[in-house]
């Protein structure tokens, strides 16, 4: 049987500030980020099977990006625990605020790569981690993709 592709599609909300930079981002800010997830397997070809014909159940890749990525992210506010901004992080958190300590800067680039980590750890075996797209703005955004790595 033939490979398929198949992609899901999450939105979250999340800040960060990157220090050190020299623009405008160095200042704490926020995103609504969009996460496609495109993973490739074959489509389970087992008439007894309760999910006959699917690569993997939408349902099981949405629990997958939920728990790994959308919850923790969602109205988070991400910091690089390398850099002084673990200072604020702290003042944010002992506040009530949720914060996630990175040991990267919190650019989309980096991001992906971790995300793109967290995912194939849960993926089931036969499942992979074909491509990921984190469109921090309706213009800008950053790629990983298996082939590249």
């Amino acid at each position: 049987m033939k490979k398929v592709r198949i992609t899901k599609e999450f939105t979250f909300e999340t800040g960060h500030a990157l220090y050190g930079y020299d623009g405008k981002c160095r200042n704490v800010h926020g995103h609504s980020y969009k996460l496609a997830v495109t993973v490739i397997g074959t489509p389970i070809d087992d008439l007894g099977h309760v999910k006959h014909g699917m690569v993997i159940d939408f349902g099981d890749l949405k629990k997958i990006i939920k728990e790994e990525i959308v919850e923790p992210f969602d109205h988070a506010t991400v910091f690089n625990k390398n850099t002084p901004h673990v200072e604020l992080a702290k003042e944010l958190s002992d506040r009530g605020h949720d914060v996630i300590l990175v040991d990267y800067q919190p650019t989309s680039e980096m991001m992906i790569i971790d995300f793109a980590d967290k995912i194939k750890k849960r993926l089931p075996d036969n499942i992979q981690l074909h491509h990921l797209r984190l469109r921090e703005t309706e213009t800008s955004y950053a790629e990983w993709h298996a082939a590249d790595q």
